[in-house]
């Protein structure tokens, strides 16, 4: 019964650190926290302006668009880093895989650029 203890004593550890971190994090706000707070350091500084007009106002489409198209994008050259490393032992077949796959990746940049989706006019 002993061992069993050993085994899962990491185990124990991490969660006992993970609640501390935890603990900590959510303890830190309030020690750290403005106490007199002053409207300038508070103020939105996010735009470098203030807010000078409705918060549901209606706003260009294309910020969405470029937004999504880096997210694909991104996530599809996530994939080139675990073909990398396991590069020498996919062989031909991976190897042409992947060229298919980038191939995709760049006629659809291609269409993207091609009709305009990138240009901010």
């Amino acid at each position: 019964m002993n061992q069993l203890f050993l085994d899962y004593l990491p185990i124990v550890v991490f969660l006992a650190v993970c609640l501390g971190l935890g603990i900590a994090l959510m303890a830190a706000p309030f020690l750290i926290a403005v106490q007199n707070p002053d409207p300038e350091k508070v103020s939105a500084y996010e735009c470098g302006f203030n807010a000078f007009d409705d918060a549901r106002m209606k706003f260009d489409v294309r910020f969405y668009l470029v937004s999504i198209l880096f997210i694909i994008f991104d996530l599809e050259i996530a994939f080139l880093f675990p073909w990398a490393v396991a590069f020498k032992d996919i062989g031909a077949f991976g190897y042409w895989s992947m060229m298919i796959f980038l191939a995709v990746l760049t006629i659809g940049f291609i269409y993207e650029w091609k009709k305009g989706a990138l240009e901010w006019d």
